[in-house]
């Protein structure tokens, strides 16, 4: 693939993601996108279904995740670093659906802070903006 061809479907991959954070209201059930927009240290947390919570983030996160490899896969042209970048994927989604789940099962004021922050980087390509950088060092320095 020319490098023409590859900034393009980069530059694609990129609009579909901020598609993704655009349309969230319309794609996604998640109560907490209004929550967290309004003066949330100081209202109680939202009622919710927490399976369908869990089952539309898990398929936000797969979707920013999916793309985000595609990114990276596209900016490196690496296999080793395409398996890495997976890897980490699976095991941040691990860590973070756990922490999620236990934050939208026993809601405190005193956590919404941290559960906001948490809940980011399972609903945005945080992940994304973090490897880039990551693997460009690498690379440069390997």
């Amino acid at each position: 693939m020319s490098n023409s061809g590859r900034y393009i479907l980069i530059g694609i991959l990129i609009v579909v993601l901020a598609m993704i954070r655009y349309f969230e209201n319309d794609l996604f059930y998640d109560p907490y996108l209004q929550f967290f927009k309004s003066d949330y240290l100081y209202i109680d947390s939202p009622r919710r279904e927490t399976f369908k919570l869990t089952a539309f983030t898990t398929l936000r996160y797969l979707l920013n995740s999916l793309i985000s490899l595609g990114i990276i896969f596209l900016v490196f042209k690496d296999k080793g670093i395409l398996k890495f970048a997976s890897l980490l994927y699976f095991l941040s989604y691990i860590i973070l659906i756990l922490i999620f789940l236990y934050f939208v099962i026993n809601p405190r004021q005193d956590d919404y802070y941290l559960f906001f922050n948490i809940r980011r980087f399972l609903i945005q390509p945080l992940i994304l903006l973090i490897l880039l950088p990551a693997f460009y060092y690498y690379k440069i320095k390997r």
